[in-house]
């Protein structure tokens, strides 16, 4: 059902302003507890690294719960990190806040997908797929920037205010909303492992992986980079995010549509920026409205990649669902850990201006991983046809 699908994305916008609303903020945080803008960057690698090394155990774990308590437990968490992280605790308590509610990151997301699509027609799964998924874009056009901007006019706990507002909103609306929905069958731990068996699966699991450590190489210092290597201040930057975030939605929609269609190629498509925005930045060097513009293309390639992941990894697992999903989540944000990790050293070692030529690398990587897995999924028909020819 569509309203199940926009509860779910309104969730998910409290998901994201959370995990990705640091972004903005970060040099603000780096300057208030006198850290490295690579020590800051840690509030948001420690936050993926934790949903990429629990995510498909916790889903696993709470694939037999009733879905609207799991959606509920887990925004509950998200407004408690909020609340506290406004108080400017010490920067240990601030990182071990903001990784509580990661636990529940991918259950909530899988779990959210899987109460959209419960009783839909196959035809239409990944659109209403796409309206949960926009929720990151929302965020993007929303929430993020306008907590990056409030925080340029005051300061950045204001930000974490912002998170909490959004998260409580979240909570209320599915607690008086969404009905209870216990889970009738729960699948057995076997039943859904097993596809990580799966060769094409695997290399999903690659793709998703390279494509977002190429993106987050860049995007996790959006507000470093464009302030270092663009010249652009904290207002600029908010702007920015809100332009980033704004052509994301049309994006995310468009995607849904395409996905429809042909995933693989869907993929293909968006992933390219990975490797064009690298060289449209560098072209662009400091003219303002150039600039401008190639952000509007880098929100538009970059908004469904979580999306077109998910889906490019489920439709090599398709009866397992939330678990394909959880893996995609996980593994996504273990892509999140990495492109911020090698980021934040390039930018000690080399300066914030090369961050996007990381995203080159493993934008070709992810690409090389699409490649392989069509070339075993044709050697297998081939064979299955040999097979049943003799």
């Amino acid at each position: 059902m569509k309203k199940y699908a926009y509860i779910g994305s309104l969730g998910f916008i409290a998901v994201i302003t959370t995990e990705f609303g640091i972004i903005g903020i970060l040099p603000q945080v780096a300057e208030y507890y006198k850290i490295s803008i690579d020590e800051a960057g840690y509030l948001l690698s420690a936050f993926a690294l934790v949903i990429a090394l629990t995510g498909p155990f916790m889903t696993l774990f709470t694939s037999g719960i009733d879905r609207k308590k799991i959606m509920t437990a887990a925004i509950l968490m998200f407004l408690f990190t909020g609340i506290v992280s406004s108080f400017s605790p010490s920067f240990w308590l601030l990182m071990i806040v903001r990784i509580l509610p990661a636990f529940l990151q991918p259950v909530y997301i899988a779990t959210a997908l899987s109460v959209a699509v419960s009783g839909s027609e196959s035809t239409n799964k990944n659109e209403l797929m796409s309206i949960v998924f926009s929720g990151v874009a929302i965020a993007m056009v929303t929430t993020v920037p306008f907590a990056t901007w409030v925080s340029g006019l005051y300061s950045w706990e204001y930000s974490f205010m912002i998170q909490a507002a959004i998260s409580l909103i979240a909570l209320l609306i599915i607690h008086f909303f969404l009905p209870p929905m216990p889970v009738s069958e729960k699948k057995s731990f076997g039943s859904q492992v097993s596809i990580l068996k799966q060769p094409p699966f695997i290399l999903s699991t690659l793709t998703n992986f390279f494509m977002i450590t190429a993106w987050f190489s860049t995007y996790s210092y959006f507000a470093d980079y464009l302030g270092k290597a663009k010249g652009m201040d904290t207002a600029m930057v908010s702007y920015m995010l809100f332009l980033f975030g704004a052509v994301g939605i049309i994006a995310n929609r468009v995607a849904g549509k395409m996905l429809n269609k042909n995933v693989t190629a869907t993929l293909a498509f968006f992933l390219s920026g990975t490797v064009l925005i690298p060289i449209l930045l560098s072209v662009s060097d400091e003219n303002a409205l150039a600039t401008v513009i190639v952000i509007g293309i880098w929100g538009f390639l970059y908004s469904p990649s979580f999306l077109n992941a998910s889906t490019y990894m489920i439709s090599a697992a398709p009866d397992s669902l939330e678990f394909a999903n959880s893996l995609a989540t996980s593994f996504g944000n273990l892509g999140v850990t990495l492109g911020t990790t090698i980021g934040g050293w390039i930018i000690i070692t080399q300066g914030v201006e090369y961050t996007p030529w990381i995203g080159f690398v493993f934008g070709i990587l992810a690409f090389l991983m699409m490649i392989m897995r069509n070339v075993f999924e044709k050697g297998e028909k081939f064979f299955s046809g040999s097979v049943k020819q003799m």
